[in-house]
């Protein structure tokens, strides 16, 4: 049962500076700033939220069909992906453009600097949900703006159910253009922050929002996750993990979990249980995409974190 995932594909690129910015950046010259990092240790991730999701998907046993744009250096993903079994008939590749990328730079204590360039992902309205065949579920994940509009309304059109995951995508959208994407949608899924700024936008609650589709879904870390069916709230219990090393991911992880569980008719309690063991399986790997249990591990860690089989 094919199931189409639009949204990203990137480069990440991981630097670590062995030190703390702000033993470098001097408080008084922000207005002047201008200073240098030296990263001895660096990594290139493959990532992109469509490329995380489709990644753990097909770890399920899922047929994940990818629909990105990307641009010409391209070439060492389509590699990956050609390698994982993973379709490229929905990746359209842009002249001209870079392959999203973000370049990271971490210090010791775990701050941040990120710049993101969106390249050929500014394109991704140029695909159309509607060419894709035999497909049984979607999802609209973080993408070029003008493309999450048009494959929220193309999922419709088709009559094809799909989860609406804006995830940093929401803050390119005003209030009205979040309500119709809901609205379009089936399932929507979010983090406690988006939850909070999609209310704040839209002014309307959870418990309405979640009116408005079949699913509404809160994840909240290592505190689990809030499924909410209609007036229900169904709290999801958080899976154990080993040993927390990288969050990165766990969100698209979770997602893919989702996807799955919904495609296969699995009920509610099971679904986000599911989902939530793809995000610990994940937190417990750097990378979106550097974990690789079998479908048996899957399967058996499964019964050992909630005490029955799926």
């Amino acid at each position: 049962m094919r199931t189409l995932i639009c949204g990203s594909l990137a480069f990440d690129s991981i630097m670590v500076f062995h030190d703390h910015f702000k033993n470098h950046i001097l408080p008084d010259k922000i207005h002047i700033l201008n200073v240098s990092f030296l990263v001895p240790d660096m990594r290139r991730e493959f990532g992109g939220c469509a490329g995380n999701i489709a990644y753990n998907l097909k770890l399920l046993g899922g047929e994940p069909v990818i629909m990105a744009t990307v641009g010409e250096d391209f070439s060492p993903y389509a590699s990956r992906l050609e390698d994982l079994a993973l379709t490229q008939e929905h990746v359209r590749p842009i002249h001209g453009s870079y392959t999203a990328q973000a370049f990271i730079t971490t210090d010791f204590s775990d701050n941040q600097i990120t710049a993101f360039h969106p390249g050929a992902m500014n394109h991704s309205h140029l695909n159309d949900v509607r060419s894709a065949s035999d497909i049984r579920l979607g999802i609209v994940s973080p993408d070029g703006r003008d493309g999450m509009l048009s494959h929220c309304a193309q999922f419709e059109q088709a009559g094809i159910p799909f989860i609406f995951d804006p995830g940093q995508g929401l803050p390119l959208f005003n209030g009205e253009e979040l309500l119709t994407m809901v609205r379009q949608a089936d399932y929507v899924t979010l983090n406690d922050y988006e939850a909070q700024l999609l209310q704040a936008r839209t002014g309307k609650t959870l418990q309405q929002l979640s009116k408005e589709v079949s699913a509404l879904i809160v994840t909240k870390g290592a505190e689990g996750a809030d499924l909410f069916v209609q007036d229900t709230a169904i709290p999801i219990p958080a899976a154990p993990v080993s040993e927390v090393v990288d969050p990165t991911g766990c969100g698209d992880a979770f997602r893919a979990g989702l996807l799955y569980g919904i495609v296969n008719d699995m009920d509610w309690e099971t679904t986000g249980r599911l989902a939530s063991l793809m995000g610990a399986i994940k937190i417990e790997s750097r990378g979106g995409q550097n974990h690789a249990p079998s479908r048996l591990e899957i399967e058996t860690r499964f019964a050992e974190s909630f005490g029955y089989r799926i």
